[in-house]
């Protein structure tokens, strides 16, 4: 065990320290920005704030009205199949440019999301979300949708530390859900003990894929995207590292066996 006792904060912990702004009114701020991805082909313009899948907040009435705004919406994963069609049906393009399908990670959500994706060429973005994202199960399922859905954008989480950012990206999310026991009605930090103060994880997490780019780019010729099945033969005779520096040579910084014992990850 190990107790990290440097300093971590949460949003009730700091203040924005004001500074010289040529601009005379708030008025003149523009939020607006566009977002190209790293997997998925789409891009994508708007003001950056997002309403959660929580299925009191992502609803399509929500999404109807945030979308004219340029906010956007992950639409709850409860709604049935016929609910999607009617909404579908009455909606803009516009107004499903703004949305994402939300996911958990059963056999029964993957078929669902197959089949609301399939019902408008105009859904581009998917979220996959559960409460904890350090599962080796959650990391498969983003990598199986992924390549099922080469072409969109997805985003995976929650997760709150560099390293399960960087093994997100690498395994084929575009976007980060960061958070993990913050929110003031949460209990998972009550019941659970797990959670991290949210602006600290904001902040590690935001360093990961600078991280993360150079791994991809050090190993793309390289199979499933930073992780690959170690050799049988590697396994028995070569240790994970001389396996990585074999498959990249010059590439490595450090190499670690996966969790399952039968992969080997790297950081270039």
């Amino acid at each position: 065990m190990r107790i990290e006792a440097d300093l971590k904060l949460g949003f009730k912990d700091v203040l924005f320290r004001p500074k010289r702004s040529t601009l005379n009114s708030r008025a003149q701020v523009d939020l607006n920005r566009e977002f190209r991805f790293l997997h998925g082909k789409a891009s994508w313009r708007g003001i950056p704030i997002m309403a959660a899948n929580m299925d009191t907040v992502g609803t399509f009435a929500m999404a109807r009205a945030l979308a004219p705004f340029g906010l956007m919406t992950a639409l709850h994963k409860h709604y049935r199949l016929s609910q999607w069609q009617d909404f579908l049906v009455s909606s803009p393009p516009e107004l499903l440019a703004n949305i994402m399908v939300s996911t958990g990670t059963s056999a029964q959500d993957f078929d669902k999301t197959c089949q609301i994706l399939a019902l408008s060429p105009a859904l581009h973005f998917i979220c996959v979300d559960v409460a904890n994202g350090y599962a080796e199960h959650f990391v498969r399922f983003v990598q199986r949708v992924r390549e099922r859905f080469p072409e969109h954008v997805i985003c995976a989480g929650n997760v709150v530390t560099g390293e399960m950012v960087e093994e997100l990206l690498l395994s084929g999310a575009d976007l980060i859900k960061v958070g993990i026991g913050p929110g003031s009605v949460c209990t998972t930090r009550v019941k659970t003990g797990v959670g991290y103060p949210q602006l600290s994880a904001i902040i590690e997490c935001a360093d990961a894929p600078t991280a993360s780019r150079a791994i991809s780019s050090a190993m793309a010729a390289a199979p499933a995207r930073g992780m690959w099945p170690r050799p049988s033969a590697a396994a028995q005779t070569s240790s994970c590292w001389e396996a990585c520096w074999q498959r990249t040579p010059k590439a490595v910084a450090s190499c670690w066996s996966g969790t399952d014992g039968n992969t080997c990850s790297f950081t270039a």
